[in-house]
């Protein structure tokens, strides 16, 4: 029975624990937890100091290597992004599905897993959903049967070399620092090939029988807005009445854009502005809300096109010139945890939002949507002019599901993936290290105008940053205190009578459980030095077992909240969580089964 360590080691691990609960609650950012758990460390070790350890040394993590390079690729990422370097693989890929979609799916998900190899695979994603939405929609065929595969193909890629996630950059990094071998790029490549080929032949093969139909979540796609025009007629509520006023006539919900007094003439939309006999107020609502106001207020509804004409069953409500698009809220996107009204999303973009598409509740959202506070994941469904979309879609920072027009493409395009791919040569040669070769690789990008500071800025994820410094953090803690020591014991207990390729496999089951709750890169990172020791103590190689921790850690592929890759993908399909669990569980015993035979022979174990 292992003994109880000191009370240092069982505080770090309590509060290992408590940040581990912490998130998985959405209600809570994890930059939030982040820095909660960084501060509560520094505190413990200020007020009760502990052997050698420095409270300051905390803030070294900030510089870690890893997160250096993870920061970088992230930015590199971005560039490839805004300048639509990959906009030429993703058009060939469009038309190939309309003629061989079978072939198609098959070759987006190897597409989707070897980029995911050397690229974070959010990129991959954002560029291959809208492609894969608008195909669908024209050849008929239901996103949901696609979407799901090639988000997770993205993820098993991700696991084959030391740049494919962020996660196996931590694992890498922190393996290094407690004195094991670094690996070099392609040194787990072998395995993944073999079980991923597993897990891609599931996906192409039985994943698309086993997932339901899911109809788009917004089904209504004819416009929902219509822009119009309310004379003040002489007789009627509005005249010589404050603006203000006859907005609280119709309980502040009729929005003005604008007010014509006579042919050349507007005035300014003040609250204080009286109206008079023969104004235009041009206004922007629903057919049902607009007839409200023409009733309440006694004046007369005219399209903005037809000023001759008012609008009866005979002469309808128009709505030349609008269309919808869906727009889904990335991490680090500009309203991801703000509101509509504070990101000022009507005035910036000229578009109107209809309804919130909450992607873990599966529910739209109505009411004041100006007020609700937006997550990765959700969908707003939005309407205004083509060039109002095209500008969203331009903007790179939200994901436009409607793909009535191309991705962004410059002339830069080539420069950025010739970055990219040096960057990756010059890694993989060992003639720089990874980190070094990434920042290089910043530099030209900036250097030669493939992207700006603003993008390489918007680029840097604050939720990412700062779990990946408490996770670092916490692991260094359990390490020096011993409660990492602790862990391992009581996880060789516990298996003690199992021979050790057994052993090996209930700890890939075991991170693989914890990676569909928590954050992938906080539990890797503070499994890391846990395997380490279950190794040593067991007296079997270390090598293994770092891979069952990068391995069982990316297999986050059994619940939505996983990975945030899921979220999108949750979204543009409407899928439900169970759906997930219909997929990822089979997926996930796949991939378990593979590893489990794969690692004990390639280590004689």
């Amino acid at each position: 029975m292992p003994q109880l360590p000191e009370l240092h080691a069982i505080i770090v691990i309590c509060l290992t624990c408590l940040a581990m609960f912490l998130f998985t609650k959405d209600r809570i950012p994890l930059e939030t937890t982040g820095l909660g758990v960084l501060i509560l460390l520094i505190l413990l070790f200020i007020i009760f100091p502990y052997k050698n350890i420095q409270p300051t040394a905390f803030f070294n993590n900030f510089g870690h290597e890893a997160l250096v390079t993870i920061c970088a690729l992230l930015i590199l990422g971005r560039g490839l992004e805004t300048t639509g370097a990959l906009q030429p693989l993703a058009a060939i890929m469009s038309s190939f599905w309309l003629e061989r979609p079978t072939l198609a799916l098959l070759a987006t998900l190897l597409v989707g897993a070897i980029c995911s190899a050397f690229l974070n695979n959010t990129p991959i994603v954002v560029m291959l959903l809208p492609v894969l939405v608008a195909v669908c929609i024209r050849a008929g065929r239901p996103p949901s049967k696609i979407l799901m595969p090639m988000g997770l193909a993205t993820l098993i890629g991700g696991m084959a070399t030391t740049i494919g996630t962020s996660t196996n950059l931590l694992v890498v990094g922190i393996a290094a620092d407690l004195g094991e071998r670094r690996f070099g790029m392609f040194d787990f490549t072998l395995p993944v090939v073999i079980a991923g080929g597993a897990g891609l032949l599931f996906l192409w093969l039985v994943a698309p029988r086993l997932l339901p139909v899911r109809k788009a979540f917004m089904v209504d796609t004819s416009p929902r807005l219509f822009s119009a025009v309310l004379y003040i007629n002489a007789d009627g509520f509005a005249p010589g009445k404050m603006l203000s006023e006859v907005r609280a006539k119709t309980e502040g919900r009729m929005r003005v854009d604008r007010i014509q007094r006579t042919e050349t003439l507007f005035v300014a939309k003040l609250p204080s502005v009286k109206l008079q006999p023969g104004d235009r107020l041009y206004v922007k609502d629903s057919a049902e809300r607009l007839k409200e106001f023409e009733q309440t207020l006694g004046a007369t509804l005219f399209n903005v096109s037809d000023g001759e004409h008012p609008v009866s069953d005979d002469v309808p409500l128009a709505t030349e010139g609008q269309q919808l698009a869906e727009v889904v809220i990335t991490r680090g996107s500009a309203l991801h945890h703000r509101t509509l009204n504070a990101a000022q999303f009507s005035n910036r973009f000229g578009l109107f939002p209809l309804a919130i598409h909450r992607a873990r509740s599966s529910q739209d959202v109505s009411g004041d949507l100006g007020t609700i506070r937006l997550r990765a994941g959700d969908v707003l469904l939005v309407q205004g002019s083509r060039e109002s979309i095209q500008t969203l879609r331009e903007n790179g920072s939200m994901l436009v599901l409607d793909a009535t027009t191309d991705l962004p493409h410059t002339k830069r395009a080539p420069v950025a993936l010739g970055i990219i791919l040096g960057v990756v040569a010059f890694a993989a040669a060992g003639i720089l290290p990874i980190s070094v070769a990434a920042l290089c690789g910043v530099s030209l990008m900036l250097l030669t105008g493939s992207m700006q500071w603003r993008d390489a800025g918007d680029a840097l994820n604050i939720p990412v940053i700062m779990i990946i410094v408490a996770s670092l953090s916490l692991g260094f803690a359990l390490m020096e205190t011993g409660g990492a020591q602790f862990i391992a014991e009581w996880f060789v207990f516990v298996t003690q009578p199992l021979p050790v390729p057994l052993i090996l496999s209930g700890l890939i089951l075991l991170m693989t459980l914890l990676t569909n709750v928590v954050s992938n890169n906080a539990a890797a990172v503070i499994g890391t030095p846990v395997a380490i020791s279950i190794a040593q103590q067991i007296n079997a190689p270390t090598e293994p077992f770092i891979l069952a921790i990068i391995f069982g850690a990316n297999m986050s592929f059994a619940t939505p909240i996983g990975y945030h890759t899921n979220l999108l993908i949750m979204s543009a399909g409407n899928y439900k969580f169970t759906d997930f669990m219909r997929i990822g569980i089979p997926l996930t015993l796949v991939m378990w089964a593979a590893f489990t035979i794969i690692l004990p022979l390639l280590y004689d174990l």
